[in-house]
């Protein structure tokens, strides 16, 4: 009996030390797996919110990117919309010539398509005077308009306050005051 005792009891203690050494290293093995999960799933997450970053970038970078290239093509018809005005300046007043009804009309459609970009004709007098859209080239004192106002505009500007192509070149009113002679 003490022979079979003996490998028995060998058996039996190193069966517990064994049973008792794996659920530890299992715990261990599933605690590193859980682990290595979790470092995994942090790596996608941040991979996701790149990619919806860079995604968001991309849509806002394109969208200023056609913006500035609708300013930049709008700013180089401006000189041929001036030229059209000239011309029709110096046409003669009253005459019904088909080449100037033709001219009004190509210079209508310009100011119609700025308008459509997002760039509207800025012409109005007696308005208050903004910063944003006009700017000032002269100064007249009277009494007609409150001070501040715009009595006269020399070139006519493009745009609004958040996009100016070009402001509108002004006269603005000053109150009169006796002092100066």
């Amino acid at each position: 009996m003490s022979d079979q005792a003996g490998p028995a009891e060998q058996a039996h203690p190193g069966s517990d030390a064994a049973a008792a050494a794996a659920p530890d290293e299992k715990e261990t093995e599933a605690a590193a797996h859980a682990e290595a999960l979790a470092k995994m799933e942090d790596q996608w997450r941040r991979a996701l919110a790149d990619n919806d970053n860079l995604r968001k970038r991309a849509v806002r970078d394109g969208t200023q990117q056609r913006a500035q290239e609708r300013a930049a093509v709008a700013l180089a018809w401006l000189p041929i919309l001036d030229n059209l005005e000239l011309a029709l300046a110096h046409a003669p007043a009253g005459a019904e010539d088909p080449l100037v009804e033709g001219i009004a009309s190509i210079r209508k459609q310009a100011i119609d398509t700025l308008a459509r970009l997002g760039y509207p004709r800025i012409d109005a007098e007696n308005v208050p005077f903004d910063p944003r859209v006009h700017e000032v080239v002269s100064v007249v004192e009277t009494d007609d308009v409150p001070p501040g106002t715009l009595v006269s505009v020399l070139r006519p500007g493009y745009g609004g306050p958040d996009n100016a192509l070009r402001p509108a070149a002004v006269v603005v009113s000053r109150a009169v005051t006796p002092d100066r002679g």
